[in-house]
């Protein structure tokens, strides 16, 4: 078995994989794998060079594949591939451009992804200069600027891959591809930068949330109708109507990882594992486990089993909090984007921001380069506590009177909805469609035997046009 290992961003020596590809391919035989490490290196194609986009390092990689994996006949010899951090979309971008949907010819069989930014990363908002002061990021994945544009939650690209993402499953197209995510909730005390709460977020490995890096996520889409409603605080919204098509991804095997953060020789998923200490790493064991299937009955069994662990890895001793995120985008019925905006989270039979349980909310972040976006980072223990079983939000946009406005927007549901529409560890998609509301004096014909007159102080009439 061919085994590329992709590594993250800007790395400038493939010391980044420490002695995981040896091992791998040691202890493989054990298990009757001829693994045959073959080493990617994307960091010389980007450099640091903030005009580098995603697309074209996928470019770059896939000439790199078939240059280190031509097959003789103009197509890509049938290998694996081990990926860590941002190496995870990278390949994946890789796959839909190259290979999706059809997947008839896929040459890839396992993309084992360690600690993948999949939705995205909360430190990608930063900037590349503040990055550089922060440990835990410059250990492996800072990128250029182009590549943090992808990073940052709710990011244009980012969305779009995993919108194109949702219909691909296991074993597409008759071929013999499967996706694994293995990640860590481990902070490593030694990475962690004290002028930025990020790298010790709860929930997450000091640079990428276990939200975040699961391929298990939905999309819902909200349409403001015509039902009125009563707001806590006064005034009146229109509701938020959901059509009852949850679009969920695939199913993926995923695990959460014990005691292993993002970068690092002590604690890193990719880079800690030794000779030494391979006992006492699960990591390189759990890696060879999904290198060893290859069936749907086997990939369904081993991912049943990795969630079961994850649910005990999370409920054992010093209990973790569970998270999700919502990445939340917001337009409006004529197909535009509304940029301004406040989302505000409700709970209680009147629907009031007031009543959710301390310690629900962790983190909010808006996209620097797409406005309409913000994302939500949230405890999913306490929201499934709201009181009365009843969780909703407010969409309050702006401009809210004039020529053309919107009006308050409200979603309210109940908590087992809300349970159908998310697990722990996992990415929700709410897109929400406003009504772009237009009054009649916008535009106006006059009697063409009239009086020349001006009209810069007219008024709205509070009509409004169909």
């Amino acid at each position: 078995m061919k085994l590329a290992f992709v590594h993250g961003w800007s790395v400038h020596h493939t010391d980044t994989y420490g002695e995981l590809p040896r091992l791998l391919a040691d202890r493989g035989l054990l298990r009757g794998l001829e693994l045959d490490p073959v080493d990617i290196h994307l960091g010389r194609y980007i450099s640091f060079d903030d005009t580098v986009r995603m697309d074209d390092v996928v470019r770059a990689f896939d000439r790199a594949l078939h240059d280190a994996l031509g097959d003789g006949k103009g197509g890509i010899a049938p290998f694996s591939c081990i990926t860590h951090s941002t190496g995870g979309p990278v390949v994946r971008e890789w796959l839909m451009r190259y290979h999706a949907p059809a997947m008839t010819k896929c040459p890839l069989q396992h993309l084992v992804m360690l600690a993948p930014a999949n939705h995205g990363s909360a430190l990608a908002a930063l900037g590349s200069e503040r990055l550089g002061r922060i440990k835990a990021w410059f250990e492996g994945i800072e990128p250029g600027e182009k590549i943090l544009e992808w990073l940052e939650l709710g990011s244009t690209p980012a969305r779009a891959l995993n919108e194109d993402w949702l219909d691909l499953a296991p074993f597409a197209g008759g071929s013999a591809f499967m996706p694994f995510v293995l990640t860590g909730e481990t902070i490593d005390s030694k990475l962690y930068d004290h002028v930025n709460s990020y790298t010790g977020e709860a929930g997450s490995d000091g640079v990428v949330r276990v939200a975040a890096a699961n391929l298990a996520y939905s999309w819902l889409t909200l349409l403001q109708g015509d039902k009125k409603a009563a707001m806590t605080g006064g005034g009146e919204a229109r509701l938020l109507e959901y059509d009852g098509k949850l679009r969920s991804s695939q199913p993926s095997a995923f695990r959460i990882v014990p005691d292993a953060s993002h970068s690092g020789k002590k604690l890193g998923i990719l880079r800690s594992p030794t000779a030494a200490n391979a006992g006492t790493k699960p990591v390189v064991a759990i890696i060879l486990d999904a290198l060893s299937i290859s069936t749907k009955t086997a990939y369904a069994a081993l991912a049943a089993a990795w969630a079961k662990a994850t649910d005990a890895e999370q409920a054992g001793t010093g209990k973790r909090r569970r998270f999700f995120q919502i990445i939340f985008q917001v337009t409006d019925d004529e197909g535009a984007s509304v940029a301004d905006y406040d989302v505000l989270l409700l709970a209680g039979a009147k629907y009031d921001p007031d009543k959710l349980r301390k310690g629900f909310f962790v983190d909010k972040q808006s996209n620097k380069h797409s406005r309409e976006r913000i994302t939500f980072y949230l405890d999913y223990d306490v929201m499934m506590e709201v009181p009365d079983d009843q969780f909703g939000f407010r969409i309050v946009a702006r401009p809210d009177k004039g020529f053309a406005y919107y009006r308050p927007a409200e979603f309210r549901s109940v908590a087992k909805t809300l349970d159908a529409f998310v697990d722990p560890n996992t990415t929700l998609y709410v897109d929400i469609v406003l009504r772009r509301l237009v009054d009649d004096e916008t535009a106006r014909f006059g009697p063409i035997d009239g009086a020349p007159g001006e009209f810069k102080h007219v008024k709205p009439s509070g009509n409004l046009v169909d």
